[in-house]
C-alpha cells in the first residue's frame, strides 16, 4: 500500500500579508484613540486642580459628551453607508418644539406626545432618504434643504400658536409619566448617595440639600448615549446588515450586483439618524423644561466632525461607531475643559477647525494606504 505524501501548503505570492502595525494603523479608531489620550494628558496637567476631574466635573463634561454621542452614531452609520444628513440640528429643535406643542399647547399625555413626535421624524427621515433614491440628488441637497424647511416650522409654529418661540412647562407636564422617566430621570441614585456618605465623592455642605451627593444619579442622556454606541457597533460589525452598510458606502452598484438592498440601506440609515436627533431632542426638552426654537444649531456639523474624528471616510464605506463614540467625548471634554483650564471659550471652534483638517489629512493617509493609491 502506498503511503500518501502531504503536499506542503506554499503561500500565494499575490497575497501579500500586512504586518500588525500596519493593521493596526488602518484601523478607524485609531484617529479618535490618540486624541482622546492626547486631550486627556492635556487637561489632567493644565486642569486637575480646577474641579474638572471630581464628581461633579466629570459629569459635566460626560453630559456634553452623551449629547455629541447620541447624533455621532446615527451620523457614523449614515456616513458609512455613502450619504449625509444636514437636517439633524433643525431636526433636534423641531421635536423638541413638537412635544412641547403636543403635550403643554394641546394637552396631550407626554407619552403620546413623544411617540408621535418620533413617528413624525422618523418619517421625515425616510422621506429624506426617499428622495436622494428616486431623484439621485446628493443628499447634502436634500438635507439641506429640510434644515431649512424643519427650521421654519420650528420657529413658524410656537410664534402662531403661542405668539413666542420658548414653550416652558413640560416638567410640570411629565411629572409621573411613565415614558417621560426614560428620557428625563436618573439611575443610580441610591448607588449615588452611599458614595456621598462614605465620602467618596463630594456632598453638598450647606442648605436644605446639606449631605447630599452633589452628583445624585446618572441621567438618561448618557445611559441613551450608552444604549445607542453598543446597538451601532453589534449592528455594524457582529451583523449581516452591517455588512450591507459598509457595501452600499464602499461601491453602491457592486453591491447591488451582489444582492445588497442599496436603496432599502440608506433609507433606514436615515430614518435612524433622525430617531437619534429625536432622542437628543427629548432628552433635553426634559431636561430643561421647555423647548426653544433656536435648539439644536449647527449641532448637524458637530456630529460630522466628531465621526470624522472617530475615523470615518467622508466617502463612504469606512468608519467605526466606537470611533465616532471617541471623537464625541473629545468635543466634550475639550468643551468643558476649555472652561475649567481658564481659557478663552471661543476658542472651542478654533479647536473643532484645527482637528477637523488634521482628521481628514489623517483619514485621507489612511484611505490611499488601503486602496494602494499614491
Amino acid at each position: 500500500m502506498s503511503e500518501s505524501v502531504e503536499t506542503p501548503a506554499v503561500a500565494d505570492e499575490r497575497i501579500k500579508e500586512m504586518s500588525a502595525f500596519r493593521k493596526a494603523l488602518i484601523r478607524p479608531e485609531l484617529g479618535g484613540i490618540c486624541g482622546t489620550v492626547v486631550v486627556f494628558a492635556f487637561f489632567l496637567v493644565f486642569a486637575f486642580d480646577s474641579g474638572m476631574f471630581n464628581s461633579q466635573g466629570i459629569m459635566n463634561w460626560s453630559v456634553v459628551s452623551a449629547q455629541f454621542m447620541i447624533i455621532a452614531v446615527g451620523a457614523c452609520l449614515l456616513m458609512i453607508a455613502g450619504e449625509f444628513d444636514l437636517s439633524v440640528g433643525s431636526m433636534i429643535g423641531f421635536a423638541g418644539m413638537m412635544i412641547a406643542i403636543f403635550s403643554v399647547t394641546l394637552g396631550w399625555p407626554v407619552w403620546l406626545a413623544i411617540i408621535v413626535t418620533f413617528a413624525m421624524c422618523v418619517a421625515i427621515g425616510a422621506l429624506n432618504g426617499y428622495i436622494v433614491i428616486r431623484t439621485g440628488l446628493p443628499s447634502f441637497i436634500v438635507t439641506l434643504a429640510f434644515l431649512f424647511i424643519l427650521r421654519g416650522f420650528t420657529i413658524y409654529l410656537p410664534q402662531t400658536i403661542e405668539r413666542k418661540t420658548i414653550i416652558g412647562g413640560i416638567k410640570d407636564a411629565a411629572e409621573g409619566d411613565w415614558l417621560g422617566v426614560l428620557f428625563g430621570g436618573k439611575i443610580l441614585g441610591g448607588l449615588f448617595n452611599w458614595l456621598g456618605q462614605a465620602g467618596i465623592i463630594d456632598t453638598f455642605e450647606r442648605g436644605t440639600r446639606a449631605g447630599q451627593p452633589v452628583v445624585d444619579g446618572i441621567p438618561m442622556l448618557i445611559v441613551w448615549a450608552i444604549i445607542l454606541i453598543i446597538f451601532g457597533h453589534v449592528l455594524l460589525t457582529r451583523t449581516k446588515f452591517g455588512n450591507w452598510i459598509f457595501a452600499a458606502g464602499g461601491d453602491a452598484q457592486a453591491a447591488r450586483y451582489v444582492g445588497v438592498p442599496v436603496n432599502r440601506v440608506k433609507i433606514l440609515m436615515f430614518m435612524f439618524t433622525a430617531f437619534c436627533a429625536c432622542v437628543f431632542a427629548t432628552c433635553q426638552v426634559m431636561e430643561f423644561g421647555s423647548a426653544g426654537a433656536d435648539r439644536g444649531l449647527l449641532k448637524e456639523f458637530e456630529a460630522i466632525i466628531a465621526v470624522v474624528i472617530g475615523g470615518a471616510l467622508l466617502t463612504g464605506g469606512y468608519g467605526s461607531v466606537i470611533g465616532a463614540a471617541l471623537g464625541a467625548l473629545i468635543f466634550g471634554v475639550v468643551q468643558q475643559g476649555l472652561f475649567f483650564a481658564g481659557v478663552e471659550s471661543s476658542l472651542f471652534r478654533v479647536f473643532l477647525g484645527l482637528i477637523l483638517l488634521m482628521a481628514v489629512i489623517l483619514n485621507t493617509y489612511i484611505r490611499r494606504m488601503i486602496t494602494g493609491e499614491r
